[in-house]
């Protein structure tokens, strides 16, 4: 409990340091005053006394004893004898109760044990049968995930473990690790379904591609959403995400449902169906639409209790609902008219249509640029703490330290035992004989002491490397990341005076066209053109050495880090 107790000081001073946390509070595991009573024996024996009828005559002037029955009826009670409440209530009282002699007469008990206060335990908490202590905080101002993220790092990199001892986070992080989990099967199969209604509703793969099209679009306005509020995603925010799938995929079926109407009824001119049918359901589009964002708007805007699961849900559907209206009204006919006319003679009339593509590489270009938003650029304590919990350095010296910690307990060791059996040495008709010998030996004690001090020493060697090495490996992430930050901000630059000299490039060369201006000025501007696009294109080769260096400290990047060290 002591160990627990120094640990759990260590980490609530940690996550006292780091950005969003509240004042941390850790359990109360010790403090609580207990009576102790320690017996001298020989005064004990002196006066012929024995420690069993002490502590009885303790517990029952303390706590009562039962020394007979009352009959009540039928019912039946323990008649309990003990001190009266006056003389129960201090540790005087203990000390003067008096303790009958085996020959007579009484003495008082202090004057065969000592009674003192002595801070004792205060709770025991087990969890999975394993003694535990809890550190408690209130995060404010920022999401849990990245919270536990950073402090995590800092617990791996600050708080050595001793073994059998490990950390866990519980609360409100476990309950979003789960409900992730649950998320990551939940979200798949929904669309997944979403796929399967729409291919049974139409028996067609095309109308169903066609309309399940309005998922990213619809989720182009949550995701905005979310960022104009500076919103974090949760999991509120996910399922809101599923219930905006399923009303802007209802517009999509509203809208193809009524093309197909037309094509039924006669209308066989596509860009008229089109027209005609995107006219007719212009108004149970947006009344759809309107209805469900009205309906989440008081969500969205509240402030009572529970507004923190309310508010990600009601934003994130209002905001998709949004673009994926205008989108389903305006993207959808147009990919109608690529999918359902392809084969189709044009007539002259349907030369409006051929501005088709460029409406579809336009929302192309939107929705990427939209779903493409560069994350939040890696922490530089999170860099460190992974270089320091990965690199092969660190890795050797603790193995280092523990092969040595586990030689420091060999210092005190037997020998090899060796074990010899012979039979049948002797030779006669009612003889024969079994000799077994063992043998094993052990160090001179001055040997021992010196072995033992040699492999103490060898341990304190091997843990000042160690720190050693911590600082070492801290130094070059640090500095490595540090000149990546560098190159990145340098290559940021560069791209905007690419940008910049780019553009009077080609606004020197069309004066040049017009006769405004002479050849020395549109080749001085292409040349300096050419000069930043040179320095960009060295500034980006730097970069990506930098990052080589950066991953060299820290192993080998995943997906997520590696988009991160990138944008």
């Amino acid at each position: 409990m002591d160990t627990l107790a120094v640990i759990a000081e260590k980490i609530a001073g940690i996550v006292g340091e780091v950005q969003g946390a509240g004042e941390p509070q850790v359990e109360k595991v010790a403090g609580l005053p207990q009576i102790t009573i320690t017996y001298d024996r020989a005064r004990v024996a002196q006066y012929g006394l024995n420690i069993r009828e002490l502590n009885r005559t303790v517990r029952t002037a303390f706590a009562g004893e039962a020394t007979g029955v009352i009959y009540e009826n039928e019912r039946r009670f323990d008649l309990v004898v003990r001190l009266a409440q006056q003389q129960r209530q201090s540790i005087e009282d203990v000390r003067a109760l008096f303790v009958a002699l085996p020959g007579g007469g009484q003495i008082r008990l202090q004057q065969v044990a000592d009674v003192s206060l002595v801070p004792g335990p205060a709770q025991i908490s087990r969890e999975d049968a394993k003694r535990r202590i809890a550190v408690g905080v209130n995060i404010r101002g920022r999401d849990v995930e990245s919270f536990v993220e950073e402090l995590k790092g800092r617990i791996d990199a600050e708080v050595r473990m001793p073994a059998a001892y490990y950390y866990t986070f519980g609360g409100t992080f476990e309950n979003l690790q789960a409900a992730s989990k649950r998320l990551m099967v939940a979200v798949p199969i929904a669309l997944a379904l979403i796929f399967l209604l729409l291919f049974f509703t139409f028996n067609s793969v095309k109308r169903a591609l066609l309309i399940y099209t309005a998922i990213p679009m619809s989720a182009i306005g949550g995701v905005l959403a979310l960022m104009a509020r500076d919103m974090p995603f949760s999991i509120s925010a996910g399922v809101g995400f599923i219930a905006l799938f399923g009303v802007a995929v209802l517009n999509g079926i509203v809208l193809i449902g009524t093309f197909d109407e037309l094509e039924k009824e006669g209308l066989t001119d596509l860009r008229e169906r089109v027209l005609k049918g995107t006219r007719i359901r212009l108004r149970p589009v947006l009344m759809t639409a309107a209805v469900a964002s009205l309906g989440f708007l008081p969500m969205a805007l509240s402030g009572n209790a529970g507004a923190e699961v309310q508010r990600p849900l009601a934003t994130v559907v209002i905001g998709g609902l949004i673009t994926a209206t205008a989108l389903t009204l305006m993207v959808l006919p147009v990919l109608y008219l690529l999918f359902m006319g392809a084969g189709m003679k044009r007539s002259d009339d349907e030369g409006g249509s051929t501005k088709a593509p460029l409406i579809v590489a336009s929302v192309l270009v939107l929705f990427i640029g939209g779903s493409a938003t560069a994350q939040d650029r890696v922490p530089m304590d999170t860099v460190i703490a992974r270089a320091v919990r990965t690199h092969p350095s660190m890795t050797a010296a603790e193995l280092n330290v523990q092969e040595q910690d586990a030689m420091r307990k060999t210092a005190f060791g037997l020998s090899p035992i060796n074990a010899q059996f012979m039979h049948g040495q002797i030779q006669g008709p009612y003889r024969s004989d079994i000799n077994l010998q063992a043998t094993t030996g052990i160090a001179f004690p001055t040997t021992i002491a010196r072995r033992s001090g040699y492999l103490k020493e060898s341990l304190r060697l091997a843990e000042t490397e160690k720190l050693g090495t911590l600082a070492y490996v801290k130094e070059s992430a640090g500095g490595a990341y540090l000149q990546w930050a560098m190159g990145l901000e340098q290559v940021r630059r560069l791209q905007q005076l690419d940008s910049a000299y780019a553009s009077m490039a080609a606004f020197a060369a069309k004066r040049f066209e017009l006769g405004e201006t002479g050849r020395l000025e549109k080749t001085s501007a292409q040349s300096r053109a050419e000069q930043v696009k040179l320095r960009l294109r060295q500034a980006q080769a730097d970069l990506l050495a930098y990052q080589a260096e950066v991953e060299r400290w820290t192993g080998a990047l995943n997906g997520q880090h590696r988009s991160r060290m990138n944008c």
